[in-house]
């Protein structure tokens, strides 16, 4: 057994297969990873790892086995699985991940092909413990998946508490404690006991306040569209493959960035944080569903028609387009007067909260400081967006409150 200091949860306790998981070189590699990407460039102190995430992701899952009275062989396959989740994880966390699942058709949680050899394979023999079992679980399949992937899972009660904490931000505090003494399953479904429709709108206004704040600011936004648009340039220069990519930490990603002829400027904007400038900062009212809905080639398209617009090189115009804004956190199930509902039949704050996250979404289009004016206005032409300002913040004018919902 190993006892490691943490600095959220204070002593976790590693022993069984996640002990002999810990050391092998796919887990180690997780802590070359920061756990937000490029957010650093925003928050400095958020240098957190997925290492230090998957040991808080363990020290929960453990606790909520306990809780839930589950042990024996199940309970180690689910420990392999809360140490193990984010092993396919591309440098930069999800920063990349859409770029490489592009080409290799592989998420980060999709990693049986990781399990079955090395390392990994023989900590799991060890234990008799079969790979295929532990990948379905970190895909969320099956009804105990749902601990370690689903709307109360215990890799979303870490990341919120552990982000929070890293950057400084105090919007994602919630009380795992009871979230994991009130999980029960009920006909194969993960839910909260009776009287816990608050404890699951923490969860909901935790990520929603961090949404905004963290995870989509703008500069974290902006930097992680250019990492995007090196590593795409770096697969089309043959000098690494998307499988290559994949597996490299964050370092080793940079370093070949550097080394690229193709990518050095980019690779040299990120290190000295000299980002583009939003040229575009768009809310949703504003874009065309087919822009919304246009895939990778049509949006690359697009920028190319942008820069020939604004008489610019293409290098010179990033086009960020985010998904739709959804909200999985609202359909928690709860259990209240005996029966099994959604969280968002029982809580006003989901309509509300489902209204806010609609109110930040942003379109970006992104372009070199001193072009910004000629690339908006070319991107706000080519993209047929009819904007009352080409950057928009806050909206002005909203006057929502919780009594109107």
């Amino acid at each position: 057994m190993a006892t490691i200091k943490d600095s959220v949860h204070d002593h976790i306790a590693v022993e069984g297969v996640a002990a002999d998981l810990l050391d092998t070189p796919a887990v180690q590699r997780l802590r070359r990873l920061r756990q937000l990407g490029t957010v650093g460039l925003v928050y400095p102190s958020a240098n957190h790892t997925r290492f230090e995430h998957s040991l808080g992701v363990y020290h929960l899952a453990d606790a909520a086995l306990s809780e839930l009275g589950i042990a024996g062989a199940r309970a180690e396959r689910l420990r392999a699985a809360a140490i193990l989740h984010d092993v396919g994880h591309t440098p930069f966390s999800h920063n990349i991940e859409s770029l490489v699942a592009r080409r290799t058709g592989r998420m980060h949680d999709e990693v049986d092909d990781l399990l079955d050899d090395g390392g990994i394979a023989r900590a799991l023999a060890l234990h008799d413990i079969d790979p295929d079992a532990v990948a379905d679980l970190i895909a969320g399949e099956g009804e105990f998946g749902q601990l370690i992937s689903g709307e109360l899972d215990v890799d979303r009660m870490d990341y919120l508490v552990r982000d929070a904490h890293h950057t400084g931000v105090p919007y994602g505090t919630i009380d795992a404690g009871r979230l994991i003494r009130e999980l029960r399953f009920v006909d194969g479904r993960l839910v909260l006991a009776e009287g816990n429709v608050q404890t699951a709108e923490s969860l909901l206004v935790a990520r929603s306040l961090m949404n905004p704040v963290v995870y989509n600011h703008h500069v974290a936004r902006i930097s992680k569209a250019t990492l995007r648009r090196a590593s795409e340039r770096l697969l089309e220069t043959g000098e690494t493959t998307a499988a290559e990519l994949r597996r490299m930490d964050d370092a080793g990603l940079l370093v070949a960035l550097r080394e690229c002829p193709e990518t050095a400027a980019f690779a040299r904007r990120l290190d000295t944080r000299s980002l583009y400038k939003r040229a575009i900062w768009a809310e949703l009212r504003d874009v065309p569903d087919d822009l919304l809905d246009a895939d990778h080639g049509v949006l690359r398209e697009r920028e190319r028609e942008i820069a020939d617009r604004a008489g610019i090189g293409p290098d010179a115009v990033i086009l960020d387009v985010p998904d739709r804004p959804r909200m999985s956190e609202s359909t928690s199930r709860v259990v209240v007067n005996g029966e099994i509902r959604a969280l968002e039949s029982q809580s006003t704050l989901v309509t509300a909260l489902r209204r806010a996250s609609h109110e930040q979404w942003r379109l970006g289009v992104y372009a070199p400081e001193g072009k910004t004016e000629a690339v908006g206005r070319a991107a706000e032409a080519t993209l047929g967006l009819d904007l009352d300002a080409l950057v928009v913040d806050v909206r002005k004018g909203v006057n929502a409150t919780l009594d109107e919902f």
